[in-house]
């Protein structure tokens, strides 16, 4: 068993996420709170036995545990030589933007969706196709006829897909990621399918790679993939991408070398290895206390705060709270919340289009700091 339920001091640490007042706490930023699993420093002690950290190239073991991890929890043959090391996932899609698409053209993405990636966009001179999802007032569905006016846009060049889906939680089908492929396929838009948070699942909910829902998905995509949301290793900047086609490959390893984010550190390795070869214990027990918090939440807020609803979501340790009830503007609202009591969630708007009502908290907590949060919500809405 392992102690979920103990509580770090992160203060003083150059966390990004605890970088803030005294009598704050931040519940936005998506890292876990929790320390890493005994059997990933291990590994880190191991290395660290060695005194030099100089240049580091990808040992054989690295390979072997993405290709053995994915084949058992999710059912998808890799081959070594479709496996590319990079930096981080938000990096790569960065590069991919840059040198696979030309300036001016549209991305496209299904929102409300991950933040970042309109960052990628813009900053690289192109623009985001927003494509809004259907929300029933319990959970998303794509909306097919947008998205296919959407793709077959002359300008429209790629598609972003968080799967699962960041921030709802959302778990696609294998059919919906066949028919989203389909639909890139023949208006020749290029997949990146995000899959960091794959890992963070409801017990007995089994995650579809977009790759393995067919043939043509398979040959029209790159699968971002990583260690670190799951065993929470964000700052060691360590992921990898899946590129079974051939020519994609061939470009995509071209722009990540000139954009110098192709080279591991000397922990980058080990940390992939020891989470994908001795970590699913940790892994399981993790998930089972995510999904205990987010339990604990929806009880209190159909208690306690029925104005806000949670939008049950099966991936991911960020909850999609609906506030739409409160009739107010969600960065007001966070602000307030923020300003009145502390808490630091995000406000929904910044997923983009239909996001506006909502609010995104982290959870990913021991459950002193999750009720010290509930509590908080409370009050800064009062």
């Amino acid at each position: 068993m392992y102690d979920f339920d103990k509580i770090t001091d992160r203060r003083n640490t150059d966390s990004i996420k605890w970088d803030i007042r005294e009598n704050e706490l931040p519940m936005w930023v998506a890292d876990m709170d929790f320390e890493a699993a005994p059997e990933i420093i291990e590994a880190f002690s191991e290395r660290l036995k060695h005194p030099v950290f100089g240049y580091s190239k990808l040992c054989d073991e690295w390979y072997e545990a993405y290709i053995n991890w994915w084949k058992k929890y999710h059912g998808l043959e890799i081959k070594k030589e479709h496996l590319t090391f990079c930096s981080g996932v938000v990096p790569a899609v960065s590069s991919m933007i840059r040198h696979l698409t030309s300036e001016g053209e549209k991305i496209v993405l299904l929102t409300p969706n991950y933040n970042h990636f309109y960052n990628c966009i813009k900053d690289n001179g192109r623009q985001a196709l927003e494509v809004e999802m259907n929300y029933d007032g319990n959970s998303y569905h794509i909306d097919y006829e947008s998205l296919e006016k959407a793709l077959s846009q002359p300008s429209a060049a790629m598609m972003i897909v968080c799967n699962p889906q960041n921030p709802t939680g959302t778990v696609w089908e294998s059919s919906e990621l066949e028919r989203i492929g389909e639909m890139c396929s023949r208006n020749n838009v290029l997949v990146i399918s995000d899959e960091i948070h794959c890992d963070i699942i409801t017990p007995g909910i089994k995650h579809s790679p977009f790759a393995s829902a067919s043939d043509i998905n398979r040959n029209n995509s790159v699968t971002c993939i990583a260690p670190t949301k799951a065993f929470n290793l964000a700052g060691l900047q360590t992921s990898a991408l899946y590129i079974p086609n051939d020519d994609i490959r061939s470009k995509v390893r071209s722009s990540i070398e000139r954009d110098e984010i192709s080279m591991p550190n000397s922990f980058a390795s080990a940390a992939a290895v020891s989470a994908f070869k001795k970590g699913r214990k940790w892994l399981d027990e993790l998930n089972e206390y995510i999904y205990n918090n987010k339990l604990t939440v929806r009880k209190f807020l159909q208690k306690e705060i029925p104005d806000i609803r949670l939008v049950w979501g099966d991936a991911t340790y960020l909850l999609w709270l609906d506030c739409t009830a409160l009739k107010m503007n969600s960065k007001e609202l966070a602000a307030k919340i923020r300003k009145n009591t502390g808490l630091y969630v995000m406000a929904g708007s910044y997923y983009g289009k239909g996001g506006e009502s909502f609010l995104r908290m982290n959870i990913a907590c021991p459950q002193k700091l999750l009720l010290d949060g509930l509590d908080r919500l409370k009050n800064g809405i009062l």
